[in-house]
């Protein structure tokens, strides 16, 4: 049997057998689903298509093979798209930590000479006015520091039960919060304990809830305002750094006015943000803490329902 013309396409073809099981996998086909033939051979097709939109075609009489599995190749761009926009983020990061930079000591100075105002001052309410630079210097000094600060690499993985993170996060947003918003869950009881760094993706889900939480609580006209954290395993997810076998999704859903159409498209963008309190670095840092562990943040949102999915691959302790 002859298939080396099948590696001349970029559509990802598999041959399957009777059973529906591969028997031929050409290459755009193995870049696709990050599995040589040799892995692929003899494994059930199902869970491998499980997330892509395969047309199914049965081959003419006489052929050594059943079915034709073909996926189309504006799917197998999907792993291109997200690596642009990663380059994208990164290349925005670095210019905010120049910008950062350059920031820093005029910052400094301005906290120096209202230090030196107040103690000339007279009067205990001309010297509020100077309390405020210094308390506002400071909150820009720590935002600095955080645009300022190289990304670090990811540290040693440890083994912990994600529901624990997701019940931590639950717990700090009700310290915030109080009462003011229901926080429910929803967790998928089969989701085992996982290995990849856990204070990051704690930070990742707290940044992301507290944006949920911020938005209804500012929200006046949400009558019952509720958030709703969800886990799931994925197979076959597609991530930043390409496909794998098993992933998991973490969704933080909300019943606010969800994201304004003008930032949609540039929300994970450091300092944007729709919010006038909001600093618009909570969803970038997630952003780059998932995407350090080889996994991305993406959202769905229409007035009424917005979530949040954070996608990590999946490695079983």
């Amino acid at each position: 049997m002859d298939t080396s013309g099948l590696d001349l396409l970029r559509t990802a073809v598999l041959l399957l057998d009777e059973s529906h099981h591969i028997r031929h996998a050409n290459g755009a086909a193995e870049e696709l689903l990050g599995q040589s033939l040799r892995q692929l051979a003899g494994q059930p097709a199902q869970p491998w298509l499980e997330g892509f939109d395969s047309v199914l075609k049965t081959p003419l009489r006489g052929q050594p093979w059943a079915w034709v599995i073909e996926i189309p190749v504006h799917q197998g761009s999907h792993l291109d798209d997200l690596r642009q926009a990663r380059g994208r983020q990164a290349a925005q990061r670095e210019i905010l930590r120049n910008l950062a930079h350059e920031v820093r000591n005029p910052l400094a100075g301005l906290r120096a000479a209202a230090q030196l105002l107040e103690m000339e001052l007279p009067r205990d309410d001309l010297r509020e006015y100077t309390r405020v630079i210094v308390a506002e210097a400071d909150r820009l000094a720590g935002l600095v520091t955080r645009l300022a600060s190289p990304s670090q690499p990811a540290a040693a993985p440890s083994v912990f039960n994600v529901h624990e993170v997701c019940e931590r996060v639950l717990a700090l947003i009700r310290l915030e919060f109080g009462e003011r918003i229901r926080l429910e869950r929803d967790y998928d009881a089969s989701v085992p304990d996982m290995r990849a760094d856990r204070d990051p993706l704690l930070q990742a889900l707290l940044n992301v809830a507290r944006n949920g939480a911020q938005a209804l609580a500012e929200t006046a006209d949400v009558a019952a305002p509720v958030l709703r954290i969800s886990t799931r395993i994925l197979h076959q997810p597609v991530l930043a750094d390409g496909q794998h076998r098993m992933g998991l999704r973490i969704a933080v859903a909300d019943n606010g006015p969800g994201v304004p159409e003008a930032l949609r498209d540039k929300l994970f963008h450091p300092l944007v943000t729709g919010r006038a309190q909001g600093t618009g670095l909570g969803l970038s840092l997630a952003q780059e803490c998932l995407q350090r562990q080889g996994g991305l943040l993406e959202f769905d949102s229409v007035p009424g329902r917005t979530e949040f999915r954070l996608l990590l691959p999946l490695e079983v302790a």
